[in-house]
């Protein structure tokens, strides 16, 4: 028995944990469900996760892994090549720290269920969906992009020469910003950083629109 991730093709969380999986040459089954039409509300995936939220990584024993950025990191820990987070303790912290501006301070306030809601109690409109989604990245994307162009630790990726947990982020987010016509340019120390990952087997095969439920 594989493997089975529960995830969503556009899911910027589930992109990254499927750039994980792929960087470990982690095999594993391709479990979908269509956020829009609230799969993930069904009673079967509430058994498995009961925040309904994705991804979700069961593995063989029927244990269930729940958040992306847990999860990422018990791979690193159960298999440490490539390794994911620095082996120095102050490296580590920075890894994390730009993992976390995006997973902590972008990603919550712009995903699905949010911008549901705004619609749904306040009636935003696609444009003020769009202008809260820009905000919110401006807000975290224009210091990231200070710390990462202004820090010797930056290399050809977030942190040094490759990829890490940090990469796995600004990746998915990246993508997550083009459903909003968000232009990468403006941070030009970001843009590069993408476009190398895109490059890379792992990131480019975890992208949306490589998935069998893309639509």
């Amino acid at each position: 028995m594989t493997l089975k991730l529960h995830n969503y093709f556009r899911s910027s969380t589930s992109v990254r944990l499927r750039v994980a999986l792929n960087l470990k040459g982690v095999d594993y089954d391709y479990v979908s469900y269509a956020l829009r039409t609230q799969e993930n509300r069904s009673p079967g995936f509430l058994a498995l996760n009961p925040q309904g939220l994705v991804p979700a990584l069961e593995l063989e024993d029927g244990t269930v892994l729940t958040q992306s950025l847990a999860i990422i990191e018990w791979l690193d820990e159960t298999r440490p090549e490539p390794a994911l987070l620095p082996s120095d303790p102050e490296g580590r912290a920075r890894v994390r720290a730009l993992s976390y501006m995006i997973a902590c301070e972008v990603h919550p306030l712009n995903n699905l269920r949010v911008l549901n809601h705004l619609a749904g109690r306040f009636g935003t409109d696609a444009a003020g969906q769009k202008e809260w989604f820009t905000h919110w990245v401006t807000t975290t994307f224009d210091p990231l992009e200070a710390m990462l162009a202004g820090d010797p630790a930056t290399g050809p990726f977030c942190h040094g020469e490759t990829p890490s947990m940090a990469d796995i982020c600004l990746y998915a987010q990246v993508w997550n910003n083009k459903r909003f016509a968000i232009d990468t340019a403006q941070w030009p120390t970001i843009a590069a950083i993408f476009e190398r990952l895109d490059a890379i087997d792992a990131f480019r095969k975890a992208a949306p629109p490589n998935q069998p439920d893309a639509t």
